[in-house]
């Protein structure tokens, strides 16, 4: 489901980013194109004109190439924008005072798609778009004046243009820009959802967790009090080694403070869930800290020595976890006499550190990660 509208959101992003660059592409290679060729004799300076019509071409690859990858405008938008206004200026200049308003002068008609397209899904986009456009419409009634272009034909026929191209043009950028945020706020509203779910879920599977070894610690204290109802002594050093080890079990779930499991203190868990139904005598102080989002790699390094450790305990075993912003350690000391250790830290490719020590039969193992 996440994953469907994410694709949705994506989607929206990539097309809308296309469809500006075909539109600009049409209108240039549609219109400018044919009105440069057809109107060649008429223009002042033809070379200029063809100049300018290179130069857009050059700027709207450019533009297209970020829009298709990045799905926004180029870095150097703003430079770029400002040639494009040159390139309006060069389409003015090569042509006749008489032909301003004719066909001939496609500049102040097309640049805006060209903006648009530089200053798509930037983070200030509207304001300096309307800037774009305002300075396109500037550039084009100054030149209307210098020229004494400014009978009410020609005002109505710049005023007809304007209006036509700038509603087109900041209409598209703005209703795109609209769907692409709806489309990230039903993708984010989605993970959102999915990470209620998942927490959810998570708080269900650790009160069925915790449960389960309650009603193993409860078998377990029924059976140590029919021992005791039979005449079991109180003294037996067995029976006593039985009684602490349930009341450590017991204080350890009762301490227990996250709601939302950890994948690394789970398998912890498991793991000393295990050894004590081996006997195993397991201190473990509450494993209730918030762990960093660890690299792909790194759990498994910090606990597979630890692990080992643990799992080859004979009768009694401490384990600790450390948690930091940018720092976990995972440490096991057992009466492990098997584990083959190393004298000098071993360094794991995922930066994990692991570091042994041996006195007598205990064995100490601590495994390290920190963060950039």
């Amino acid at each position: 489901m996440i994953d469907d509208i994410e694709e949705v959101a994506q989607r929206y992003a990539r097309y809308t980013a296309i469809g500006a660059v075909v539109i600009a592409a049409a209108w240039h290679l549609g219109y400018d194109l044919t009105v440069t060729v057809a109107g060649w004799p008429s223009f002042r300076w033809p070379w200029l004109a063809a100049v300018a019509w290179i130069a857009y071409t050059a700027v709207g690859v450019v533009a297209a190439r970020s829009l298709v990858r990045r799905f926004e405008g180029p870095a150097r938008a703003i430079e770029l924008a400002v040639a494009v206004l040159a390139v309006d200026v060069a389409v003015i200049v090569s042509c006749r005072p008489a032909d301003l308003l004719g066909p001939a002068d496609w500049g102040w008609g097309s640049v805006g798609w060209l903006g648009v397209m530089l200053l798509w899904n930037r983070p200030r986009w509207r304001s300096e778009l309307i800037a774009f456009l305002s300075a396109n419409a500037g550039i084009m009634l100054t030149a209307m004046i210098v020229t004494g272009t400014v009978d009410r034909v020609s005002i109505a026929k710049y005023l007809m243009v304007m209006a036509g191209s700038i509603t087109l043009q900041l209409g598209y950028a703005a209703g795109c820009h609209t769907l692409r945020v709806r489309a990230d706020d039903a993708a984010l509203l989605a993970r959102r959802l999915a990470a209620d779910d998942a927490w959810r879920e998570s708080a269900q599977r650790i009160h069925a967790d915790r449960l389960r070894r309650y009603a193993a610690i409860r078998d377990v204290a029924e059976s140590l009090l029919e021992q005791l109802a039979e005449g079991a002594d109180p003294g037996d050093p067995q029976v006593r080694e039985d009684c602490t080890a349930g009341a450590m079990r017991l204080r350890r779930l009762i301490t227990e403070r996250e709601d939302v499991p950890d994948e690394l203190v789970s398998v912890l868990r498991e793991r000393i869930d295990a050894a004590e139904r081996r006997q195993v005598l397991v201190t473990a102080p509450p494993f209730g800290q918030r762990m960093p989002v660890l690299p792909q790699g790194v759990r498994e390094d910090l606990l597979r020595a630890p692990v080992l450790a643990l799992d080859g305990a004979r009768s009694r075993a401490r384990v600790t976890v450390s948690a930091m912003s940018t720092m976990v350690s995972v440490a096991v000391v057992a009466d492990n006499d098997d584990l083959p250790i190393s004298t000098a830290p071993v360094r794991e490719p995922s930066g994990v550190v692991v570091t042994f020590q041996r006195q007598g039969r205990d064995v100490w193992v601590n495994s390290i990660w920190q963060g950039p």
